[in-house]
């Protein structure tokens, strides 16, 4: 065999650009992906004279000091077809490398290239154990599969254990082999679940590792502090100091001169250079056009991480998008994450750190919820709707334009986080769906995840979005959302409601409410609100108007011990005194009341809720028991110091270079296929949340049983199939070809019929054919060619979906019988022409139903299901479930429809065949999620028949896949207009 380097060289492609990528490593930071080219001959060189002399004979299994000219060229020169070059690089440099070369086989013709590909590795070892080398893997697999190649060889000297790790854990079927004194791998390309597992595993720990490292940094510089008080960067350095942070600041001002300064007793300096210490975290405040040289400052001194607060960016406009692509640019060619621009902020609660990074006057309480919003404004009115109800935060971050850092970001910290209990989320777009109810759905397996979503009639589709796309209903958003475990909820008053208490009452057990308190009209306000949501009210027990706190507090005790109730919920009004006095000012007497009866309750917790009305006494009351509430389990914070435990990456154009290919010896920790088990959501009864509506407070009680139900539910969602009779890659290999190659039409292309057939019948999805009748004879030969008896059928936009008009003509047996049909139909519609009637064989009696799939910008993939006709097109009784699906939802899907009675035996008539439906079902979810090119699928009509099913119509549409999709290697988005 031949490595591909050593035949004659092909002409080299166009620099693919699309293999460039931001990825998070083990520990935090970023790397940026990219492939080597010819210009990158220097680089190579400074790189490679970084690597010790041991790393260099794991890679050259002899001692190789320098490279030679010839290395030099071999190693940067690539086809980019046979021969792939990539490198991570920090501050431009390459940190490290992977190359593989196409094996030519002996007697294979060019026509039909080898599809297996040697590999080697080499990182710079002050980079090694940042998971460099996993990183890189994942994307020069992705490449050798979009060039053909579907197998690695890679040879390691058997003392390069961690090299050999690198390979074992990433989860590919591999062969071992022991040849020569080396280790000799074959690596299947072809993803796994167990690949696609491990990951996500380490996209989880990388992703959570790099917010913690910016809500937990050993020390802080606010750049752009004014020596007058006043200002946004004097303002971020108060609320550092009075919210206690236990790091260390330091202030930065470009105006003062050398020498030592203070401003509010701190270190002032006029540059990050001349602070002296390490940096973990910059919140820069300077205006728009300063930034740059503060971000290439504290890139230099080896920063991790920034808040910027300055606006002019996308929010201004064409030249302020251009101005926030180049700072995420910038910033990320230092290994940096950001936070904004146009930011609020970012709290950390937690004793050991205490960090108000923010522009929010006052430190929130510590407690259990996660707090993230787009909106400054918003995240305003939340900490204040919050603080007033008593509720604390363990963490809150504020995003601006979140050109980098992002919900997804924090969904993946806070779904290991023993510190937060519960995740609100205020989200004005979606920039990566699939990949958010991914993470949601995960994370709401173990804690609540409640979402409110702006901009809901103003569009949600990703800026620069070009694929066409459905806009379905809100309400089905809603569904979808909810399918994941989300909590959708419409207002922000709604989040803090429902909020306030997942995080301080323990989930219904079911849906049955038992309803109590002193007025009987309030008491019958819950429980129309309980019918409303879906709730199982019992009859509201009235206490009347002279009930005391210990009337509440029995009746509250016997409630909580009675096992013909759910959850409680309280209504009160001011009560009558002995003196005949009205008392509305005693709350704290009801309150404590209302918390002994809880803490007294015998057997499983129950959530109480309490309505009040003119008792703000007691609402405060309660929400002081909040803020004085001692933590409920221990939840180790991290300290302060934490991120700086580990040595930051030589960053910046100071930072060493690195080389070409080689075998690693990357230091790798055993990596399981899942992420580390998150901590159980169970919060304990105590602190009793009030609402001064029964409305707003049974709402909320209804979110908890619905998530509670989900929860019960999520352990055992399904499984997707795998089935006989699909040919994904000869799918693939028609996409491609019907696209039309790296030219397609990014506006894409409806296949024709027989295309769209034989796509289908790659999946195993058959299309009963069609065959046109321009006139009657025609008619009468395609009626020949598929045999009688026959339909014949008008296929003009216009008479689509109008079985009134009479378009349709069943059961034709012979030839007479067809062809006066065929006048009958021309007569009474029009000409051939413009009817353009077909001929297809009559299939089985049964039910006619649709089955589509299509992008929504909101949510992503998802999978409809309804019956023919007006139920689904009038009414809207159509069903929803996100791809991919499993055998659990398709038989949900079946089943959600208001009409489906009629597939179960309605009135007498024989039941359908569902199990042939569902399967149909989950081989077009299968499609879709195989080839994300695939934005439109319709098969109407599907007749579903007492056994099996047809298919007589199809239509199917193709477009260049969105540049951002949760498929392939782990990468940052990358930014491409505002949020």
């Amino acid at each position: 065999m031949q490595s591909g380097s050593e035949q004659s060289e092909r002409p080299e492609h166009a620099y693919p650009d699309h293999w460039e990528a931001d990825v998070v490593l083990r520990d935090g930071g970023t790397a940026r992906i990219r492939p080597i080219t010819a210009d990158d001959a220097d680089r190579l060189v400074s790189f490679y004279e970084q690597v010790s002399d041991e790393s260099k004979y794991y890679r050259f299994f002899a001692p190789y000091p320098r490279l030679s000219a010839k290395d030099v060229h071999r190693f940067t020169h690539h086809d980019f077809v046979d021969r792939v070059g990539l490198a991570a690089t920090v501050g431009g440099e390459f940190i490290a490398t992977v190359r593989y070369d196409r094996i030519n086989e002996q007697g294979r013709p060019a026509s039909s290239p080898a599809d297996e590909a040697e590999v080697a590795f080499l990182v710079q070892d002050a980079h090694q154990g940042r998971g460099v080398a996993s990183a890189l893997l994942e994307h020069i697999a992705a490449v050798a599969r979009e060039r053909g190649i579907r197998r690695f060889a890679a040879e390691v000297l058997p003392a390069n254990s961690k090299m050999i790790k690198v390979f074992t854990d990433a989860g590919y079927t591999q062969k071992r082999s022991f040849e020569d004194g080396a280790v000799r791998l074959h690596l299947d390309l072809e993803p796994t679940d167990r690949s696609l597992a491990v990951q996500r595993a380490r996209e989880q720990r990388a992703e959570a590792r790099s917010v913690q490292r910016l809500l937990a940094p050993g020390s802080v510089a606010v750049i752009g502090v004014g020596r007058a008080p006043g200002g946004v960067g004097r303002t971020v350095l108060r609320n550092l100091l009075e919210a206690g942070y236990t790091g260390r600041v330091h202030a930065v001002n470009a105006a003062l001169g050398e020498g030592p300064h203070e401003i509010d007793g701190v270190p002032a300096v006029h540059s990050v250079a001349a602070i002296g210490a390490p940096v973990d975290l910059a919140v820069v405040a300077v205006p728009a056009e300063r930034v740059p040289e503060a971000v290439a400052a504290c890139g230099e001194h080896g920063v991790r991480g920034l808040v910027v607060l300055s606006a002019g960016y996308a929010e201004s406009g064409p030249e302020g998008r251009e101005r926030q692509r180049a700072l995420v640019r910038q910033a990320r060619s230092y290994g940096m994450r950001i936070i904004g621009p146009n930011a609020f902020g970012i709290i950390n609660t937690a004793e050991s750190v205490r960090l108000n990074a923010s522009l929010a006057p006052q430190m929130p309480a510590a407690g259990r919820i996660g707090l993230f919003t787009q909106s400054g404004a918003i995240g305003i009115a939340l900490l204040a709707g919050l603080h007033r109800r008593g509720a604390g935060l363990s963490s809150f971050l504020s995003a601006g334009n979140r050109a980098d850092v992002s919900g997804n970001d924090l969904l993946q910290h806070w779904y290991d986080d023993p510190a937060t209990d519960v995740v609100l989320l205020y989200l004005e777009s979606i920039g990566n769906p699939r990949k958010f109810t991914r993470l949601a759905r995960r994370t709401a397996a173990v804690k609540p995840v409640v979402v409110v979503k702006g901009a809901r009639h103003s569009g949600s589709a990703p800026p620069g979005h070009r694929v066409p796309v459905t806009r379905i209903p809100h309400a089905t958003v809603s569904a979808l959302l909810r399918q994941a475990g989300v909590i959708r909820v419409d207002t922000v008053t709604e989040l803090v409601d429902a909020g306030l208490l997942l995080a301080e009452q323990p989930l219904p057990a079911g849906p049955r409410v038992a309803i109590l308190g002193n007025s009987e009209s309030l008491g019958l306000l819950a429980y129309d609100a309980c019918l409303t949501e879906g709730l199982r009210p019992q009859r509201p027990l009235d206490l009347t108007t002279g009930a005391t706190p210990a009337d509440f507090r029995a009746a509250l005790t016997a409630a909580l011990a009675s096992d013909a109730c759910d959850a409680v919920v309280v209504t009160a009004i001011p009560w009558v005194g002995e003196n005949g006095a009205t008392e509305s000012g005693d709350g704290e007497v009801l309150a404590a009341a209302l918390r002994s009866a809880v803490a007294a309750a015998p057997g499983p917790a129950k959530p109480v809720v309490v309505v009040h009305v003119e008792m703000g006494a007691l609402a405060e009351a309660l929400s002081e028991a909040t803020r004085t509430a001692p933590a409920r389990r221990a939840a180790p914070a991290p300290t302060a110091s934490a991120p700086t435990a580990a040595p930051a990456p030589p960053t910046g154009p100071a930072a060493p270079p690195v080389p070409p290919e080689s075998v690693p010896q990357e230091s790798v920790p055993t990596e399981s296929a899942a992420p580390d088990a998150a901590p159980p959501y169970a919060p304990e009864p105590g602190v009793i949340p009030a609402y001064p509506a029964a409305e707003r407070a049974v709402r909320a009680l209804a979110e908890s049983v619905r998530y509670a139900q989900w929860r019960r539910q999520a352990a055992d969602p399904g499984r997707v199939p795998e089935f006989d009779r699909i040919d994904e890659a000869g799918a693939a290999a028609l996409v491609e070809r019907a696209l039309g190659g790296p030219d397609a039409d990014p506006r894409g292309v409806t296949l024709a019929a027989d295309t769209t057939r034989a796509l289908l019948g790659h999946y195993g999805i058959e299309v009963l054919p069609t065959l046109p009748a321009p006139g009657p004879d025609e008619a009468v030969r395609a009626a020949a060619r598929l045999g009688y008896p026959v339909a014949l059928k008008t296929t003009a936009p216009h008479l689509r979906h109008r079985p009134d008009l009479g378009g349709v003509r069943l059961d034709l047996a012979t030839e007479e019988q067809l062809r006066t049909a065929y006048a009958e139909l021309t007569e009474t519609l029009g000409k051939p022409a413009e009817l353009q009637p077909v001929v297809q064989a009559m299939v089985p009696r049964g039910v006619d139903t649709v089955v589509r799939s299509a992008i929504d910008p909101a949510v992503g993939a998802v999978l409809s299901f309804g019956l023919a006709g007006a139920a689904s097109e009038l009414l809207g009784d159509t069903s929803h479930r996100l791809v991919p699906a499993t055998d659990r939802d398709a038989a949900e899907l079946v089943r959600s429809i208001r009409t489906a009675p009629l597939l179960f035996g309605w009135r007498g008539s024989a039941p359908v065949d569902t199990p042939a439906l569902e399967e149909l079902l989950l081989r077009v979810s299968r499609l879709v999620d195989d080839h994300p090119e695939v934005v439109a699928v319709s098969l109407e009509p599907v007749v579903v028949a007492p056994r099996g099913l047809s298919v007589l119509g199809a239509t199917l549409r193709l477009a260049p896949p969105p540049p951002r999709t949760d498929l392939g290697p782990r990468s940052l988005p990358v930014y491409e207009g505002p949020s």
